[in-house]
């Protein structure tokens, strides 16, 4: 079913609210929640690479506590087995019968702290329940429902004893961002609390589960005109023919600016996709896809650089609305 405009505009207004109550917990970042939402809606997963102590895992719980789900925080070490994520199969001797102990998985909002801090055995654990949102243990498929996102953090600064994640995993992470420090007003807030450090405690639920199971649904209708999507594959061209990459943005890559942009658009009232999504969420949904050539790192190029050349070099189509008829 088409979104119109009324749909729009509830999902614009309830979206705010989403973004409100979180801003309640982390606060001052607002650009960063509106991401944070954004990728919850579109079924995606985040990655977050920041240094320590500036509120990932407060983000990560006051998602969950504003939709009215569940939290699970997984601390990634050297020694973490597939099996400590998604959950292990055990003989029960008083029933005589095999039963699946569920693992920290299975929660609507996943925290995987330090995830680069795992072996890639672990790592790719993840790789199936990010893709298909079920986990398969001898056999039997368990689904994790509706939401379910995985929140990952990256420490920039402290690389020892760190896997880099495979292009194939960073390619299952929605978007990327980093939340950075509060300014000074912020801060002013945080330190007047800091004797009840955790605010995610006192946020209340806007919404239920399944409502955002049904934003989702809604949403994945929201208007895209074809020169737009033909805006997003010459801006993917452009990244896999720059000499400064290796690997440009794949289709799995373009498949998601195109999810994140129809909830975007619908975040901003209006039931069809403008070119100005598209620029505004290239960056958090690509660079981190990017594999870049040596001799272009060596002379300090970035997969920034490569997205803004791309943004710069191809001309945006003029929309004009057309899904609003």
């Amino acid at each position: 079913m088409a979104v119109t405009p009324e749909n729009a505009a509830w999902f614009a207004g309830t979206f705010g609210k989403l973004v409100d109550n979180v801003g309640q917990a982390v606060l001052g970042k607002a650009p960063t929640i509106r991401l944070a939402v954004t990728c919850m809606v579109a079924e995606g997963h985040l990655l977050l690479e920041d240094a320590p102590g500036t509120g990932k895992t407060a983000l990560a719980r006051a998602l969950a506590a504003t939709v009215q789900g569940t939290h699970n925080r997984i601390q990634f070490t050297p020694d973490l087995l597939p099996s400590d994520i998604t959950g292990v199969t055990m003989y029960d001797q008083n029933k005589g019968v095999w039963e699946f102990h569920r693992g920290p998985v299975f929660a609507s909002i996943v925290l995987a702290d330090e995830i680069n801090r795992a072996s890639p055995k672990t790592q790719s654990a993840l790789l199936e329940v990010m893709e298909e949102s079920h986990v398969t243990v001898d056999g039997t498929r368990y689904g994790t429902g509706r939401p379910f996102m995985v929140v990952a953090t990256q420490n920039p600064i402290e690389q020892a004893g760190t896997y880099r994640l495979p292009e194939a995993q960073l390619d299952r992470f929605l978007m990327k961002t980093s939340i950075g420090y509060p300014d000074r007003t912020a801060m002013l807030k945080v330190l007047d609390g800091s004797a009840h450090p955790d605010r995610t405690r006192t946020l209340r639920p806007i919404i239920a589960t399944s409502a955002v199971a049904d934003m989702a649904d809604l949403v994945s209708e929201n208007f895209v005109e074809e020169s737009v999507l033909d805006y997003v594959h010459r801006l993917s061209e452009a990244t896999r023919d720059s000499p400064d990459t290796i690997l440009g943005v794949s289709t799995r890559g373009a498949i998601a600016i195109v999810r994140a942009a129809k909830v975007w658009a619908a975040a901003h009232g209006r039931n069809f996709v403008l070119p100005d999504d598209i620029k505004e969420l290239a960056g958090p949904v690509w660079i981190h896809r990017l594999v870049m050539s040596p001799d272009a790192e060596f002379s300090g190029a970035t997969p920034g650089n490569v997205v803004a050349k791309a943004l710069a070099g191809v001309e945006a189509p003029l929309v004009r609305g057309a899904g609003s008829a």
